[in-house]
């Protein structure tokens, strides 16, 4: 069960993975002999299909290659020694194994995922430069964001953040519309995730928020539009054809939580000045508001004309970004505050 509730309601999680074993291995002997005492037929039937993949870092054993095959055959052995079988079919459900080496420690995992956790699954169209939903919905969480509040994204692109705003805000599950790959696995009962789906949709919220995106393109717009209607959020989110140098709200008090361009998406790394300090003119004109900008502009605070409140190193792809976040309204503060104790518990 805590697989399946793990897997339908973890937000910022890539995968879910079982932790087989864990010992130290300088040697192929070691590796094979670590790896063949594990039981692996609690979990893997005599059809099961294994696919092992692997990562070494600053490790004796550093040939990830031969540390896959090894790792293979050891496999094969101790449930041979169970079964009481030589010979393996491979014809039926699928089990991705991981071994991980780090300083000579081997972690053996089987990932109970499948597609990792960022395919929720209403996103089939991307823009040009798309934010994985697990960063996304990391940023919101790190923002504090409450749905009390208007939230804007003003380089919207697909919509992954507004959408991701959306899941939170009614407590929509993320995972709950995707199948998980240890569904399929004969020791998995089969009523255990429509249980957890069905739990979910069960605590489903409906109430009124306000979630608004900006984009110049009309056809990125599109898109998300596509993907919040596939979503199930589409009518909670205000997308407009907008340029953010026309950024304007009424509200005294919200939230801009954003993606916006960073040079080695776009290409002219000149244009970042006038567009972050605008942002900054617009953030000293919302004095209520709270700002969370992810961008890989080292000088961006320089150009946005302020220090930030929390700086937090993230990564988007491999591209180290850098998360700026300007907290100014109390009410919001206090609220993130006690969020951010729960979470913590």
């Amino acid at each position: 069960m805590d697989i399946a509730i793990a897997n339908v309601h973890l937000r910022t999680a890539e995968r879910v993975l079982i932790k087989m074993a864990e010992f130290e291995a300088r040697s192929f002997e070691e590796l094979f002999q670590g790896t063949k005492s594990v039981d692996w037929s609690e979990i893997i039937p005599k059809d099961g299909v294994m696919h092992v993949v692997g990562k070494s870092i600053k490790s004796t054993l550093h040939s990830v290659p031969d540390c896959q095959s090894i790792v293979k055959k050891a496999i094969i052995k101790s449930m041979s020694e169970s079964y009481g079988i030589e010979n393996f079919s491979e014809d039926g459900p699928v089990y991705k194994i991981e071994v991980a080496i780090l300083k000579d420690v081997v972690t053996l995992t089987i990932d109970t995922s499948g597609v990792g956790l960022h395919k929720r699954g209403y996103r089939e169209q991307a823009g040009l430069a798309p934010l994985k939903e697990t960063l996304a919905a990391s940023m919101l969480l790190l923002s504090r964001y409450n749905h009390d509040f208007e939230l804007v994204d003003p380089f919207c692109g697909s919509g992954t953040i507004l959408i991701e705003a959306a899941l939170i805000a009614l407590n929509i599950a993320p995972g709950v519309n995707r199948e998980f790959v240890c569904e399929t696995w004969p020791t998995m009962p089969s009523n255990t995730f429509d249980m957890v789906r069905e739990g979910a949709r069960n605590a489903e919220k409906h109430k009124d928020i306000k979630l608004i995106g900006y984009d110049i393109d009309y056809r990125t717009l599109k898109v998300a539009m596509e993907n919040a209607k596939k979503a199930g959020v589409d009518k909670y989110i205000q997308f407009q054809k907008r340029d953010f140098m026309e950024f304007s709200t009424s509200k005294k008090y919200g939230f801009v939580v954003s993606n916006p361009p960073y040079g080695e998406r776009i290409g002219e790394k000149e244009s970042l000045d006038r567009l972050y300090k605008h942002m900054g003119y617009i953030k000293e004109k919302l004095d209520g508001w709270d700002f969370n900008i992810l961008t890989s502009f080292e000088p961006f605070e320089k150009i946005f004309g302020r220090k930030s409140t929390k700086n937090r190193k993230l990564y988007n792809g491999k591209i180290k970004c850098y998360y700026y976040q300007y907290f100014d309204n109390e009410k919001i503060k206090n609220h993130g505050d006690a969020l951010i104790n729960i979470l913590l518990k």
